[in-house]
């Protein structure tokens, strides 16, 4: 996949051939996404958010992708949240994603407790591509160790 036109998105990161995170894309990076093949856009922000598109489950479904929107409070993020994520990405393997929130914030700490979970990726390793993007606060901390344990230097 070209990467060049989705590099635009804030916090863009790839994560492997087929998923790509970020923060909210604009209607012009929705169409930028369908181009490059994605089949599903997951969204884990509120429709209050920083940013957020007027409509955009009609937006993506407009251009032929699904539209997934698993809305996470900020502030308080839910074992229910992340179960709704894992089932999501359960059902989608294999196929082109595309996973936001406002700032890839949500969304990095989501994949680092699946890379931990189920990919086997160790505490540290995770860690280190949140704060790529990122530091966590205490909210965000708490709930990444509450599913995959404390971690050295945490």
């Amino acid at each position: 996949m070209d990467d060049k036109n989705l590099s635009a998105i804030r916090n863009f990161r790839r994560i492997d051939d087929r998923i790509a995170t970020g923060g909210q894309p604009t209607e012009g990076q929705l169409r930028d996404l369908a181009d490059a093949g994605f089949a599903c856009v997951i969204n884990l922000a509120l429709t209050t958010s920083t940013d957020a598109l007027a409509d955009e489950p009609g937006s993506v479904r407009a251009l032929g992708l699904e539209h997934i929107h698993i809305p996470v409070d900020f502030e308080a993020p839910t074992a229910e949240d992340y179960a709704s994520f894992a089932a999501a990405m359960r059902e989608w393997r294999g196929r082109h994603l595309f996973v936001h929130c406002a700032a890839n914030h949500r969304v990095s700490v989501f994949f680092a407790i699946h890379r931990v979970t189920v990919l086997g990726w160790r505490r540290e390793d995770a860690l280190a591509a949140v704060r790529d993007i990122w530091e966590p606060d205490a909210v965000w901390t708490a709930f990444f160790a509450a599913r995959c344990g404390a971690a050295r230097g945490a």
